[in-house]
């Protein structure tokens, strides 16, 4: 029940009408017992610095940031934690009496969205299309796996530069680029992940591929996009045998680590996950 106690988490970003995280977070806060509401709020790029100032103005306990606010957002902080920094993006806010810090939670929720299905990417080639703030936080995650990663991006000097920066992170990093154009050319990764927002809702019928690449020799294709739950990109690969993933799991670890960080409360997964359970 909203009262006069109830703290303010909100979501940031541009669209947002398609999220989950409403819904799931205040499933959770509700059976958690967390006196909080949190709501979703569509902010263009022009006007992130007023949305940020605002919330901090208003003593929002926190809030996430979704596309395409996650890189953009890092200069209106007062800190970021090691994970955030060494990433180069935010997803994740936490208002301490004033002072905002960021935080990035993708990362764990990839890993952990990985273990739950049982994929073991150590040594294993990683195809990773996409460059931004969402690749990033894979990419990292992928290097502490220990997997071999390819990155590609419509702007290739984007997918270089961030193949360059993962390899820089340690000495086992091995991380290169590739055109998105010359995919073909190459052998086909243990698992492709799209990182970039093509095929989510509404644009539901664009996929991230080039149309003749050949998905039949890739194990696991995994989507970062849950709406749809079944994106284009995913159809073709359960076409073509793939085993599939959507991000619905990746979310639902995020917001567990989001709230850990919120409020210092451990949250079940099947707790979080019954909360879309009609959606998956």
């Amino acid at each position: 029940m909203i009262d006069a106690s109830t703290v303010l988490i909100a979501l940031l970003g541009h669209p947002v009408e398609h999220s989950l995280s409403p819904r799931m977070h205040n499933y959770i806060y509700a059976h958690a017992g967390i006196n909080s509401a949190y709501l979703a709020f569509d902010v263009s790029p022009e006007k992130l610095q007023d949305a940020v100032n605002g919330l901090r103005a208003l003593a929002a306990k926190g809030f996430n940031v979704t596309v395409p606010h996650k890189q953009s957002v890092i200069p209106y902080m007062d800190s970021v934690d090691n994970a955030a920094a060494i990433i180069g993006a935010v997803n994740t806010v936490a208002n301490n009496n004033g002072r905002l810090i960021g935080y990035n939670t993708d990362a764990t929720g990839f890993l952990r969205s990985l273990e739950y299905h049982n994929i073991d990417v150590k040594d294993k080639s990683v195809l990773v299309i996409g460059a931004g703030g969402a690749a990033r936080a894979v990419a990292v995650a992928l290097s502490m796996a220990g997997a071999r990663i390819i990155i590609t991006n419509r702007t290739f000097e984007k997918a270089d530069e961030l193949a360059n920066s993962i390899s820089s992170m340690s000495s086992n990093s091995l991380c290169t680029a590739a055109p998105l154009n010359e995919l073909k050319k190459l052998d086909s990764p243990y698992l492709l992940v799209n990182a970039t927002s093509a095929g989510m809702w509404p644009h539901i019928e664009t996929s991230p591929l080039p149309e003749d690449y050949d998905l039949s020799d890739v194990n696991v294709a995994y989507d970062l996009v849950y709406n749809p739950i079944k994106t284009t990109f995913l159809q073709e690969a359960e076409k073509s045998g793939c085993t599939v993933v959507n991000g619905l799991d990746m979310l639902i670890f995020q917001a567990i680590e989001a709230i850990r960080i919120w409020f210092n409360s451990d949250v079940l997964y099947d707790i979080a996950k019954n909360a879309v359970k009609d959606f998956a």
